[in-house]
């Protein structure tokens, strides 16, 4: 084919409009991919409402990426990958190689990061060039439209526990069960955590359950999430996945003594923690960022290892702004996810 389609917007928080652009050819050490799915994440919003410096219009978002190399660059046979490969690209686009973190080997920190859809082109299109650094190869178990969000929305979760301090038999508590939650959940049970759910409302308890969680904690109830979580003997570890800081905030002093609260949904707010709820109990809090190309296939290997995968709702790439706004109005369950196909 000589052209392929995208949804891009125009301008700042504009409407998805989908056009026809000439095939890009990969440039060495890049592959293009023919694109089979892709999700649609909140941090795309961050991006399509220039919310971050740099941003450059018509803009084409996107990294939650599932599809097939369809053309290799130079160096990238040399690198191992070939025609038909199942890839996928995250919000781990590819690094510089030459900042301090990715001469120390911490690349998803990379002062500067190549993110899909800010960087270069994204995931909402038929076809995209992404660095060889940046793929991952799926399971041939996992169908494209679930490895796209365990690009992004997967890898963090999981990264976010396998790295905190949390071991098999602690009590591990997710703040939220929606796009990321909703995995958090999952990967908690499977890695052997005493797994708590905590959500707005009591309908939310039986879906809880469904996830595999031991305990949920309604947050609108009278008794704080904090008090809660020392009843059940206090949190080793809280994965905040909720993007609201009182909320994430509320959660600390459920921690017990050396606990650690693991923050992965973004929010532009201040949390209102004191230095006197840490240093009395040794608590820690850490930001977490998403992971590597590594990290990716590590986190499908394990979902596919234990029968984990994201909730999601297909649409067609033609329909991607009323996808987007969906995803906007937190009436997805649980990730939208665009195909091609």
């Amino acid at each position: 084919m000589n052209t392929y389609r995208v949804a891009q917007v125009a301008t700042a928080n504009g409407s998805f409009e989908v056009v026809e652009r000439e095939v890009p050819r990969p440039g060495p050490g890049h592959v293009r991919i023919a694109v089979e799915a892709c999700g649609i994440c909140h941090s795309d919003a961050m991006f399509v409402g220039a919310g971050i410096p740099g941003v450059r219009f018509p803009l084409v978002p996107g990294h939650e990426v599932a599809g097939r190399v369809d053309e290799l660059g130079e160096g990238a046979e040399d690198s191992g990958w070939s025609v038909g490969d199942r890839v996928t690209v995250g919000w781990f686009g590819g690094s510089c190689r030459h900042c301090t973190p990715c001469r120390q080997g911490d690349f998803i920190v990379c002062d500067n990061l190549k993110i899909p859809g800010y960087a270069y082109d994204g995931g909402f299109a038929e076809a995209m060039v992404a660095p060889i650094d940046a793929l991952a190869r799926i399971p041939e178990a996992l169908a494209a439209t679930d490895a796209g969000p365990m690009a992004c929305a997967g890898v963090t979760a999981y990264n976010g526990l396998r790295r905190s301090p949390a071991r098999p038999g602690d009590l591990v508590a997710v703040l939220g069960i929606g796009g990321l939650g909703h995995l958090g959940v999952q990967y908690a049970v499977a890695m052997g955590f005493e797994t708590v759910a905590i959500a707005r409302g009591a309908d939310k308890a039986e879906f809880a359950q469904h996830l595999g969680a031991h305990h949920y904690i309604d947050s609108t109830e009278a008794t704080p999430v904090a008090e809660a979580l020392l009843s059940l003997g206090g949190a080793r570890v809280v994965l905040a996945t909720a993007g609201h800081s009182d909320a994430i905030a509320a959660t600390v002093d459920g921690l017990t003594h050396r606990g650690e609260l693991v923050v992965i949904g973004a929010s532009p707010d201040p949390l209102g923690i004191s230095p006197l709820q840490l240093i009395m109990r040794g608590r820690n809090v850490r930001g977490h960022p998403s992971g590597t190309a590594r990290d990716v296939q590590d986190t499908m290997a394990f979902s596919v290892l234990h029968g984990i995968r994201p909730m999601v709702e297909t649409v067609p790439l033609g329909e991607a702004d009323a996808a987007y706004r969906k995803m906007l109005s937190g009436a997805a369950r649980f990730r939208m996810v665009l195909t091609t196909g």
